[in-house]
């Protein structure tokens, strides 16, 4: 059965849950191959099996985390010359993106990003899309080279599927470009002890119906009684009442989980490209003309303020 290159998203080993989803709609259209890169390969590979990988391939060099972007291209490119697979799956951050493109481009492939599903099609893998605000889905198959497919957080369940997982060095030759652009410092993010935004399975957001920062407390209440990540519009954090790096929207983060609650927020076109693939919309607001509603799922005409309180006291009530 032809094969599948899966980067694989960790922390010192520590296999961060999109790896795990793309190893599932991997097995969709072949074997996985996983590509480990940096440290902690020891403490991953059985993750990896269990989830499904047949190989693991291994490469750990300072380059990995002392350098931006390029050092992990020449890798996946080694890889690719390697295996010769029948597609490359990347997670949909920032970073993958970028390094998804960069691959693409070396092989001369084509490339679809921020993918809800794959799927094994008669010509190669067939990727779904969510575009234009969600008005239309849209399915794609790449028509040259190598498939190269970032695919969002949540779009698949986690299925263990245990494989044999065989840990293979994978030999990597750096360009010129991969010290290019030098890491000087890192400044770990204080932990909040709620999942990230992007790999959340819930997230509540808050916009300008908040009406300030000191309120966003209300929205972070719901968020906790549910384990939920909090999000927020452009409009709350140009206003400075939450985090720049809880935006969601065009020109914030984007988000994909099973169910987002919006709150005071009208719906504008920025927000919705960055959460209409959510599973399920559940919107708060008392405008009942709030472009928000055209997207829902659920739709509460009322004051957040009064209805998002009632909602955590109920929540809390029913967890016992």
């Amino acid at each position: 059965m032809a094969e599948v290159l899966v980067l694989v998203d960790h922390v010192d080993g520590a296999v961060r849950k999109p790896t795990l989803e793309l190893l599932t709609l991997a097995r969709r259209i072949g074997d996985p191959v996983a590509v480990h890169l940096g440290p902690g390969a020891g403490t991953a590979a059985p993750v990896l099996a269990e989830h499904g990988a047949t190989r693991v391939l291994t490469a750990d060099a300072p380059e990995f985390t002392d350098y931006l972007v390029v050092p992990k291209v020449d890798a996946l490119q080694a890889a690719a010359a390697a295996v010769s697979p029948v597609a490359v799956l990347v997670p949909s951050s920032g970073e993958g993106k970028e390094i998804a493109a960069r691959l693409a481009l070396r092989l001369g492939s084509g490339i679809i990003t921020d993918a809800t599903d794959v799927v094994a099609g008669d010509e190669g893998p067939v990727a779904t899309q969510s575009v234009f605000a969600a008005a239309f889905t849209t399915r794609s198959t790449i028509t040259r080279g190598t498939p190269v497919i970032t695919v969002k957080p949540n779009s698949a369940p986690v299925e263990p599927a245990p494989a044999a997982g065989t840990v293979e060095p994978l030999a990597v030759t750096f360009g010129e470009l991969a010290t290019g652009t030098k890491i000087v410092a890192r400044t770990p993010r204080q932990s909040t002890g709620r999942p990230e935004l992007t790999e959340a399975a819930i997230v509540v957001s808050g916009g300008r119906g908040v009406n300030g920062a000191e309120n966003f407390s209300v929205i972070e209440a719901l968020a906790d009684s549910l384990g939920a990540a909090v999000g927020a519009s452009r409009a709350a954090v140009d206003a400075g009442w939450y985090p720049h790096t809880n935006q969601v929207g065009q020109t914030g983060k984007s988000v994909s989980p099973q169910l987002y609650i919006a709150n005071g927020i009208s719906g504008a076109i920025q927000h919705r490209a960055g959460m209409q693939t959510s599973k399920t919309i559940v919107a708060v607001n008392k405008d009942a003309e709030a472009p928000i509603f055209d997207l829902v799922d659920y739709g509460v005409v009322g004051d957040l303020f009064q209805v998002v309180p009632q909602l955590t006291e109920e929540i809390k009530a029913r967890k016992g």
